[in-house]
């Protein structure tokens, strides 16, 4: 598809990286299959699965590990039993370029959260769990209709403490013809014992890496160890896949993609994080820098978080894009 790659999010190196070429991270489209469909060949897929689903007995499938019996439809933290909730699900145009291409990202929105930032947007679907319950083969049959539909990936969002439930949809929808790159589209906070039953499974981890400061995460995000967590978690992540990787058209089929949500007035959260991802991953390492904080939930209401209740200024995203140049990251996302 001629042109596709500069349609679809490729931006010019510069920086430390100026010399390096989009080619250096391509991957004919010919020789790419999903990670899953070896696991699921091999047997390994199913004994993921079974292992996946003895967490929930006494839940400790995430950071979290409330310890409930989701099994038996107990909940914790997560507000999330046996069986996953689905907010929605359909081809997302407004994802990185790389993943939501010219037909889209196929976005399946779990509800409930292991978070509890006060800022979300989406708090109705994350902490409300606004959605309809969907059983493996409900699960499995979304992932089959968006892949009919023509998008380009399978994005499972928010998928941290539903670990078990995706790994059984798989086994129903891989033989039933599945073939697309599984995207993990996580808040960072996660459970590296969780991630190994993902290894073989996921194709490209997408995680936020959202604050630095123990304090800002007790505060902003009610998980004071939300940035120890995040830096084993995207280095796990990392070890899976490596760094992110792309097709002729440029659409991501591999690797690690971060995302960081620059936030008004924690720009020392953003440099510490900028430069752990470019020191301690790789300065290679594909990052989406956003720039559309607006206060929501508590952070637009309560006046104890009066300090985050304003947009982002636009002198606050410049510098922080100085920031990214300035620890060598040069692989931006395009928008």
């Amino acid at each position: 598809m001629e042109g596709a790659s500069k349609r679809h999010g490729w931006r010019s190196p510069s920086g430390s990286g100026a010399s390096r070429t989009r080619r250096s991270f391509t991957v004919p489209r010919r020789e790419f299959a999903p990670a899953y469909i070896r696991s699921y060949e091999q047997g390994k897929l199913a004994q993921q699965a079974e292992a996946a689903r003895s967490l929930l007995r006494s839940c400790t499938v995430c950071p979290r590990r409330c310890g409930v019996d989701r099994w038996n439809n107990q909940v914790g933290v997560c507000r999330t039993g046996r069986w996953s909730r689905v907010s929605s699900a359909f081809p997302h145009l407004g994802e990185e370029d790389c993943l939501r291409g010219w037909r889209g990202s196929g976005t399946i929105f779990f509800t409930g959260c292991n978070l509890g930032c006060i800022f979300c947007q989406n708090y109705e679907i994350s902490q409300l769990s606004q959605g309809r319950e969907a059983d493996s083969r409900q699960l499995a049959a979304t992932m089959l209709g968006l892949q009919a539909a023509g998008c380009h990936n399978i994005n499972l969002v928010t998928p941290s403490h539903v670990v078990p439930q995706i790994l059984e949809a798989l086994l129903l929808a891989v033989p039933a013809g599945l073939r697309l790159p599984l995207v993990y589209n996580s808040g960072g906070y996660d459970s590296v014992e969780t991630l190994r039953l993902m290894d073989g499974v996921v194709d490209i981890y997408m995680p936020d890496f959202k604050l630095w400061n123990p304090e800002s995460c007790a505060k902003y995000l009610r998980a004071e160890d939300y940035a120890e967590v995040a830096r084993r978690v995207i280095k796990a992540m990392h070890e899976q896949v490596g760094e992110l990787r792309v097709d002729e058209d440029g659409l991501a089929v591999r690797g690690v993609l971060v995302r960081h949500l620059v936030m008004p007035g924690r720009l020392a959260d953003t440099r510490s994080i900028l430069g752990w991802l470019a020191g301690e991953l790789s300065p290679n390492t594909f990052l989406n820098l956003m720039d559309q904080y607006r206060p929501a939930h508590k952070a637009e209401t309560d006046p104890q978080f009066s300090e985050i209740g304003r947009p982002l200024l636009s002198s606050e995203f410049r510098q922080a894009v100085a920031c990214a140049e300035a620890a060598g990251l040069w692989r931006l996302d395009g928008r």
